[in-house]
């Protein structure tokens, strides 16, 4: 990849708080779902599900959710996704992955299911974080926020539940804070 892709994915990428008014599009959104689906995961299994909230009123629900330190950020973002996870995604297995019965592997463990949703619906979040970058928008993943709450308000009856949230737009520059440090190799990574 060029440095210059890696600028955009990594290096000079930055986590926003502060907004433009530019919106953002339903077909930018659908063109991010459709680069974030083909991110590999477990046996192709998909759990992730994604809410845009675009709206003043979808963002008047999500608010008594939201930590006071998030509620400025969230309110004037274009979009502020909820990343959940379908607790029942091994339904979908005989389509996802048609090859063998991968659904009977989570049907008869629910504690596998549940660290398989988890897992697999972070990395989804993670390549939807990515994917934003890639097509020119700035990201804001946020914890912060009463988890209940959100699943109490948008998923009531639906099996899917909150894994975080992330906010999207185009952030305002030039960035009002330094970029913060990271670890060091020696530090976080080893060879074994």
């Amino acid at each position: 990849m060029p440095e210059t892709t890696t600028d955009i994915l990594f290096t000079q990428a930055r986590t926003f708080t502060h907004w433009t008014d530019e919106p953002v599009s339903d077909d930018l959104l659908r063109d991010l779902y459709d680069l974030v689906k083909f991110g590999p995961t477990s046996a192709n299994c998909s759990p992730a599900r994604f809410v845009f909230i675009r709206t003043q009123e979808g963002k008047e629900r999500l608010r008594p959710a939201l930590s006071s330190g998030n509620v400025d950020q969230t309110m004037s973002a274009p979009v502020t996704v909820i990343v959940a996870e379908d607790s029942a995604f091994y339904d979908k297995l005989p389509f996802l992955f048609p090859h063998t019965d991968a659904r009977s592997w989570f049907t008869g463990s629910p504690e596998a299911a549940k660290e398989t949703a988890f897992r697999n619906s972070s990395l989804q979040g993670a390549y939807l974080l990515l994917a934003a970058r890639a097509l020119g928008l700035s990201a804001g993943p946020m914890s912060g926020f009463n988890k209940d709450l959100v699943d109490a308000e948008f998923f009531a009856g639906t099996g899917w539940t909150t894994n975080f949230l992330m906010n999207l737009g185009h952030g305002q520059t030039p960035h009002p804070h330094a970029r913060l440090p990271r670890l060091p190799f020696e530090e976080a990574a080893r060879f074994a």
